[in-house]
This record gives structure tokens, C-alpha cells and sequence, in this order.
């Protein structure tokens, strides 16, 4: 099968499609993929800057959509069957496997475009909001890197709480993107705390959720209400930002780390509890997610080149069948 392979750990360009074998049919559920989706995590992995660190060569991709090939028996999953996945490993490609557990059934409305741009990102926003931030309906949240495929998760779960979102963009044309996910206000990162202010009377937001951390820190510290929640997901910006705690005395506000995946594999049927909660609300519309560019799997490392540029607006997908 065509699959795209990283070799050598010099970065997206290096990033290949070769032919390799398929995986086996004992590997978990194998599936078909007919799109995948591309995450900040490739951009890190191509350069081996990735906290998991896969022996050479290697396929990437953790998140798919298309058919069941073949399932095993007692998974509740069977062939032509509709999904979703979370290979983790092996997603750009035409054939992945999955643990049955990180397999998702796809409601009819959802097309498999919007099917691969949900399991990474809708279930990281779905627990940063619900389970660590303790998003309440009527609480203002403030997105940051509110463009890209995480940003935009965040701002519909949160909208879809019932919660007023202020989405920060770093350009004009990337609030097109956040207002299109349904972002109540758009805020350029340049002097967003001031901006902020204003549109809080004063009071500030209840919730930060912060993808790219760098400079912007200090300044979403200070953007939060009293007892206010800012949730560190990552650091797309390049920096590691550092807090004085001595900050958080100031308005009894809490700096909170979201790790995904190292919650998940410690409870592994979390992941479909969280699967079991979006669904009423992919069913009725209320999540429908922000499509970028969509690349052939033959370009995939131009593909994972927009996200390592920034350039990324909504979800960067790759078209495999």
C-alpha cells in the first residue's frame, strides 16, 4: 500500500510516500482510510521533537476516516462500517489499524472530511473544557490560535456548552476562520489583553485556552476573572512560557495542564465516554469542523509544511481514497 513515510528526522520536506505492506489483519480494526487528518504532532515528530519517539522509518498520521475492512470479533464494529479512528501511528496511509476502543462510529450527516478533523482535536477540547477547565454554561472562554484545527474544536465545544467565546487570531483573514466556527468576537493577538478588558466590562474571561503559549502567557494570566482557569494545550509558538506563581494569588486563578493522551491511557474507556458525548451533538450540527486545505496523500509534506508555517486555517486534511 502507498503510504507517506518519515526517514530521516530533517523536518515536513523530508516527509516521503513510498509503498509498504499493509498492516496485519490481527493489528486491531483495519480501516480503510479515505482521508486523513494532519496535526501539529507530525511537525514535531518529522523533526523528532515529539515526546514519543518511533523507531526509523516510520508512518504517521493519528487520526483517519473511511470503512472498516475488517474487525475483530466482539468489537462492534463491522466491514463497510462508517468510521472514525485514532491510530496514533499509521494514519497516512491507505490501510491503518486501531485499537477498537479509539474506533468511532460516524453519524450519516458527518462526511469523512469532518470525520478525520475530529478525534485528535474535538476529544483534546473536549476534555480541556469539560473535565479540566470545568467549563460551566454562561462562563466566557478565550481561545487562542483560534484559526487552526484545535482552535476552532474549541471554539464550537465551547459554544456548544453555552459559552460566550472571544477567539484570538494573529491576522485579519484568520478571524474570517474563527467567526466561521462561531467565535462571538474576534481579537487580533497583538495587544489582545486590552482588547479583552474592554470586552469583559473589566471583569475578564473564566477560561483560557492556550495552544501556542510563548509571549501571549503572561498576558492570558492576566486576561482571567476571578478564578479563572487557563489551560495549557501546547506550544505551537516555539516557547515554553514559564509562570511566577505569585501571579496566581493575585485573583485565585489556575494554570492547568491538558494532557490528552496521558489521561486517556491510564483510563482507556474514557475516550468513548467522550465519543458518547459528542455524538448528540455531531448528529444535530452543533459540530461541524472548520475545513482548511485539503492535500493528496502524495503531497504530505507540504501538507504537514502549512501547519509548521502557521499558515494552517481550519483543518489541514490529507485525501487518500
Amino acid at each position: 500500500m502507498r503510504a507517506a513515510q518519515i526517514a530521516t528526522l530533517d523536518g515536513p520536506s523530508a516527509i516521503s510516500v513510498v509503498d509498504v505492506p499493509e498492516p496485519d489483519a490481527d493489528a486491531g480494526v483495519l480501516i480503510d482510510v479515505h482521508v486523513a487528518g494532519v496535526t501539529f504532532p507530525e511537525v514535531l515528530l518529522s523533526r523528532g521533537q515529539y515526546q514519543v519517539k518511533p523507531e526509523l522509518p516510520f508512518v504517521p498520521g493519528s487520526e483517519v476516516a473511511g470503512t472498516v475492512r475488517s474487525a475483530p470479533e466482539g468489537s462492534g464494529f463491522r466491514p463497510g462500517q462508517r468510521v472514525a479512528a485514532f491510530p496514533g501511528f499509521g494514519g497516512f496511509a491507505e490501510v491503518a489499524a486501531a485499537d477498537p476502543g479509539l474506533v468511532f462510529p460516524l453519524p450519516d450527516r458527518v462526511g469523512f472530511e469532518q470525520g478525520a478533523a475530529l478525534p485528535m482535536n474535538y476529544l483534546t477540547m473536549h476534555f480541556a473544557l469539560r473535565r479540566r477547565g470545568q467549563l460551566r454554561e454562561g462562563e466566557t472562554v478565550l481561545v487562542h490560535g483560534a484559526a487552526g484545527g484545535l482552535g476552532t474544536a474549541g471554539i464550537q465545544l465551547a459554544k456548544a456548552y453555552g459559552a460566550r467565546v472571544l477567539a484570538v487570531v494573529s491576522s485579519e483573514g484568520k478571524g474570517e476562520t474563527a467567526r466561521a466556527a462561531g467565535a462571538d468576537e474576534v481579537v487580533l493577538a497583538d495587544g489582545f489583553r486590552d482588547r479583552v478588558k474592554e470586552l469583559t466590562g473589566g471583569r475578564g474571561v473564566d477560561v483560557v485556552a492556550d495552544p501556542v503559549g510563548g509571549d501571549r502567557f503572561t498576558d492570558s494570566l492576566r486576561s482571567l476573572a476571578r478564578e479563572g482557569r487557563l489551560l495549557v494545550l501546547g506550544f505551537t509558538g516555539g516557547e515554553i512560557p514559564t509562570v511566577k506563581v505569585n501571579r496566581l494569588l493575585l485573583n485565585n486563578v489556575s494554570v492547568v495542564g491538558v494532557g490528552w493522551g496521558a489521561f486517556w491511557t491510564g483510563d482507556p474507556g474514557y475516550v468513548q465516554e467522550q465519543w458518547r458525548d459528542l455524538q448528540p451533538l455531531l448528529e444535530r450540527g452543533a459540530l461541524a469542523p472548520v475545513l482548511g486545505s485539503v492535500h493528496d496523500l502524495a503531497d504530505a509534506a507540504a501538507a504537514v509544511t502549512e501547519l509548521d508555517e502557521r499558515r494552517a486555517t481550519g483543518k489541514v486534511l490529507l485525501r487518500v481514497r
